[in-house]
């Protein structure tokens, strides 16, 4: 196994070029994400708790039904990036016909399939330092911030969560490279 900084990982053969791509590994952040994820939960717990407990008018009950709507989009946000930041892979496999992406929580999550002939400029995209998008991509709660992408049939398909300049255009390089290959084979 080879790497391209402190998060990609790669091990390449004949046949198959299979990288792993980590999240962060920052702990102070894991800790301040399972705190707020810990928090949320209990506010709503406490929420729902006094929904169903309390002598509530229906004016009232209406303004929670309202703001347990919103809890829980939070909810589910927080948690997903709470989980990534724990246990997410970025699971990239490119073999002799098709590039393969697994975007994975553990081993939840579902491999798609890229066939060489049908991808069209990849590019990569590396938000301006100071920038607001650059911002907020460094955010703990977001956990997009690809880098990588191409299109396939028209659609954008995007990998590289929140990699730096020298790992993305490493990790772009070792992957053009090993399609341009397959291509020059299949032809």
């Amino acid at each position: 196994m080879k790497w391209i900084g402190e998060r990609v990982s790669f091990v390449e053969d004949k046949n198959k070029l299979t990288i792993v791509i980590y999240p962060e590994n920052i702990t102070w952040i894991k800790a301040a994400m399972g705190a707020w994820v810990s928090m949320w939960y209990t506010i709503g717990a406490i929420v729902i708790w006094a929904l169903f407990t309390l002598a509530l008018t229906e004016q009232e009950q209406i303004i929670i039904y309202i703001f347990l709507a919103f809890w829980l989009y939070y909810a589910v946000k927080v948690a997903r990036s709470f989980f990534w930041f724990l246990w997410g892979r970025e699971l990239i496999k490119l073999d002799e016909t098709a590039l393969s992406y697994k975007r994975s929580i553990k081993s939840y999550g579902k491999a798609n399939v890229y066939y060489y002939e049908n991808i069209a400029k990849m590019e990569v995209h590396q938000p301006k330092e100071r920038s607001l998008q650059s911002a907020w991509e460094q955010s703990p709660w977001v956990k997009g911030g690809e880098r990588i992408d191409f299109l396939y049939f028209g659609k954008t398909v995007r990998f590289g969560r929140k990699l730096n300049q020298k790992d993305t255009e490493l990790l772009f390089k070792l992957i053009t490279k090993r399609i341009d290959e397959r291509l020059r084979k299949l032809k």
